[in-house]
């Protein structure tokens, strides 16, 4: 079991975050998540370091009881013999030999269960350390992405308005200027009229003084 939460726990902080934030319909939950998983990895974690230094000590206290038998059985055989009562002292010296066996037998397991759960020990004190920087980055992180999505609208926002607006505004620009251009067209031509008829009427005042002077000659 603990394999498997330590090796959970690797998955998690070696995941490409970023991508996975570009994925997520909501990235600030999808963090959240994430510091919940890793919590619960440690919590896995440090449950199995305690059955493993649990059994630790278990292997050890039975250890301790066998060979404080052996030297129980060891005084007993020699207090025999002191007595005379080779019998006796032969029948605790077997006893002695049983229990020195299954002191033996634990000493591998006693060993193996020690380093277990020494090596145990030192891979949660890291997962606690990553868990806590990772708690750490958390509000950095969700403050990039806040930052990182607003200049991402706003960008969206530039580029729409610059295909959109600037181009309505400059069509609108265009006939601006040619409707002034028309107008003063217009006002050209409207000079040029008005300076033709003033010629025509000059001339025609002429014509009639001229006839005038003609009559009275």
């Amino acid at each position: 079991m603990a394999k498997g939460t330590f090796s959970r726990m690797a998955d998690i902080l070696k995941s490409n975050i970023n991508e996975l934030l570009d994925r997520a319909e909501d990235p600030e939950k999808l963090i959240r998540q994430m510091i919940r998983e890793m919590e619960e990895a440690v919590n896995k974690a440090t449950a199995s370091v305690g059955t493993a230094v649990a059994n630790q000590k278990r292997l050890e206290r039975q250890h301790n009881e066998k060979a404080a038998l052996v030297q129980e059985w060891q005084r007993k055989a020699e207090r025999a013999v002191e007595a005379g009562e080779d019998d006796l002292a032969r029948q605790a010296l077997e006893r002695k030999a049983v229990f020195e066996k299954a002191a033996g037998d634990l000493a591998p397991a006693m060993e193996e269960s020690r380093q277990t759960a020494t090596q145990l020990r030192e891979q949660l004190r890291e997962l606690k350390s990553k868990l806590e920087e990772a708690r750490t980055r958390q509000g950095t992180l969700m403050a990039r992405h806040r930052a990182a999505e607003a200049r991402k609208k706003l960008a969206q926002s530039i580029s729409g308005l610059g295909t959109d607006a600037f181009s309505s505004f400059e069509r609108f620009e265009q006939r601006v200027e040619t409707s002034e251009a028309e107008a003063e067209a217009h006002a050209e031509v409207a000079g040029e009229m008005a300076d033709v008829e003033r010629e025509v009427s000059r001339l025609d005042r002429a014509g009639s003084v001229e006839d005038e002077l003609r009559a009275l000659k």
